[in-house]
């Protein structure tokens, strides 16, 4: 696979992407769900728990919550599937002990982990964007199914770089990178994300994965293999 000059670094999403919608929606929310509540009661005098709270109750403009009160606005963030820092934050705290209990493994793709090998061998440089905390992002990929990615991996961003959803987060992320946007691309499920990163100039792929509905006016891959990087993207 040959890859033109101008594409320095590809910014991958995970949900519906690197990653199984039904992992995220039918192994990990659920075993947060599950886990949250006894987690948060029982650390929350601890200094790193205290700190992550303390930004809870910014968010959900509620200073005066108590443990249980926060405990009910985490259940309803997650009911919500609500993109707040600090839900994605304790989320993927409890995350790491399911990973390190071996409760679960890392869903990504054989087509991804496969190309992401190659793209890496190529000399481009790999990036994740997603909602989830770098913490989670960096779980996931240590404990894959196809083993530790994360060497092929140079850099993580979550919503403390931006909504997914704003051409600015893309801006800064360019920036970040130093590198121009077009010599970025984008790979993600939907199609406002991908309007986002391409209202920064970046270059866009939308993954179509599962027969699922095309919305949107970017190129389209089934899988990663189908991904055209070889071709001047629009």
């Amino acid at each position: 696979m040959t890859v033109p000059i101008q594409i320095a670094a590809i910014v991958l999403d995970i949900e519906g992407t690197t990653s199984s919608i039904d992992f995220v929606h039918k192994v990990l929310f659920p075993y947060a769900a599950r886990e949250l509540p006894g987690f948060v009661r029982q650390r929350h005098e601890q200094p790193e728990i205290r700190a992550v709270l303390a930004d809870l109750r910014n968010e959900a403009a509620d200073l005066a919550a108590d443990v249980e009160r926060i405990v009910q606005i985490l259940a309803q963030w997650m009911q919500e599937d609500r993109k707040a820092t600090s839900l994605k934050t304790l989320q993927g705290m409890v995350w790491e002990k399911g990973y390190r209990n071996g409760d679960f493994k890392g869903h990504v793709y054989a087509d991804a982990a496969r190309n992401m090998r190659a793209w890496a061998a190529q000399g481009i440089h790999l990036y994740i964007y997603s909602s989830g905390s770098v913490q989670a992002q960096k779980l996931l990929f240590a404990h894959s199914e196809g083993g530790d990615l994360r060497p092929l991996i140079r850099g993580y961003f979550d919503t403390r770089i931006g909504n997914k959803r704003e051409a600015a987060s893309y801006r800064l992320i360019a920036d970040t990178l130093q590198l121009g946007a077009e010599q970025v691309m984008f790979l993600s499920d939907i199609a406002e994300e991908l309007d986002a990163a391409a209202a920064a100039g970046m270059k866009t792929v939308q993954l179509v994965r599962d027969n699922r509905v095309v919305r949107g006016r970017h190129p389209v891959a089934t899988d990663f293999d189908r991904v055209p990087v070889s071709l001047d993207v629009p």
